[in-house]
């Protein structure tokens, strides 16, 4: 590991730029910021899904897989150019997705994000996760990115879905399902 931090304040920042891992310093809302960022609160929210789960639940160590790439997404924002999520990351996502899928019923009906606190907390993961997809595609408007960066956001938020229906159905419980006449008034 390269050098701690010792003092977590260094005022640099007080001026509204942030530095990147390169050395170089961008305004705090920039779309890279924003990218870096919101894998961080996925990140977090993904924690917190875990400490919802039980430690010897087998999601976990798939969830604490995910938060470790999400750390690298972060890195790969932080340092323009770089490319630390590829293929292979997306290929596990997929055979992870489906392992999963296979145990559940199909759809028919939209499903409301709740069902049990974990499933809520992975939906509210599914739903960080899009706006870090749609953060990562504007930010490829502006800025060369890795397309495994963005990819690897799509499968993701496939499968925290997926994982939500799962835990939303575990133990007896059911998903919620959206029923349109309740929508009116």
């Amino acid at each position: 590991m390269g050098h701690r931090l010792s003092k977590i304040y260094t005022r640099t920042g007080d001026d509204g730029s942030t530095g990147l891992a390169d050395g170089n310093r961008i305004a705090k809302n920039a779309q890279r910021v924003e990218a870096m960022g919101t894998a961080d609160e996925l990140n977090c929210q993904i924690g917190l899904l875990i400490e919802c789960l039980d430690a010897d639940d087998s999601l976990v160590e798939t969830l604490r897989r995910i938060q470790h790439h999400l750390f690298d997404l972060g890195g790969e924002f932080a340092i323009p150019g770089s490319r630390m999520i590829g293929e292979e990351h997306i290929g596990w996502l997929e055979t992870t997705l489906d392992e999963h899928n296979e145990s559940l019923p199909p759809l028919k009906n939209f499903i409301l994000p709740g069902g049990t606190p974990a499933a809520a907390q992975c939906h509210l993961a599914r739903a960080i996760c899009r706006r870090a997809e749609r953060i990562v595609v504007a930010l490829g408007h502006e800025d060369s990115i890795n397309a495994a960066s963005r990819q690897y956001l799509n499968r993701l938020s496939d499968l925290l879905f997926v994982v939500a229906r799962v835990l939303a159905r575990r133990d007896g419980g059911q998903e919620i399902l959206w029923e349109q006449k309740k929508s009116g008034l």
